[in-house]
């Protein structure tokens, strides 16, 4: 697992967007993106920037993806 540090919450939507999820909503300062498959959304707070590490990370497992997948995609949304 590698690292690549918090991100911020604009650069976040671009890969979640990227990785084929969609929008689903904010409630209680927390959004929501879901991709068909998923068993639950990815979630995570609109008032925490950047969005740390281990809720990205936790949320690739979330969305199926590997961190070194992660990494890639993450290179490549600026």
């Amino acid at each position: 697992m590698g690292k690549f540090g918090n991100i911020s919450i604009a650069r976040y939507r671009r890969i979640l967007a990227k990785l084929g999820l969609e929008f689903v909503r904010t409630k209680a300062g927390h959004e929501m993106w879901y991709k068909e498959g998923m068993m639950r959304n990815v979630v995570f707070q609109t008032h925490v920037d950047p969005v740390p590490e281990d809720i990205v990370s936790k949320n690739n497992k979330t969305i199926g993806v590997s961190n070194a997948d992660f990494e890639a995609v993450l290179k490549e949304v600026k």
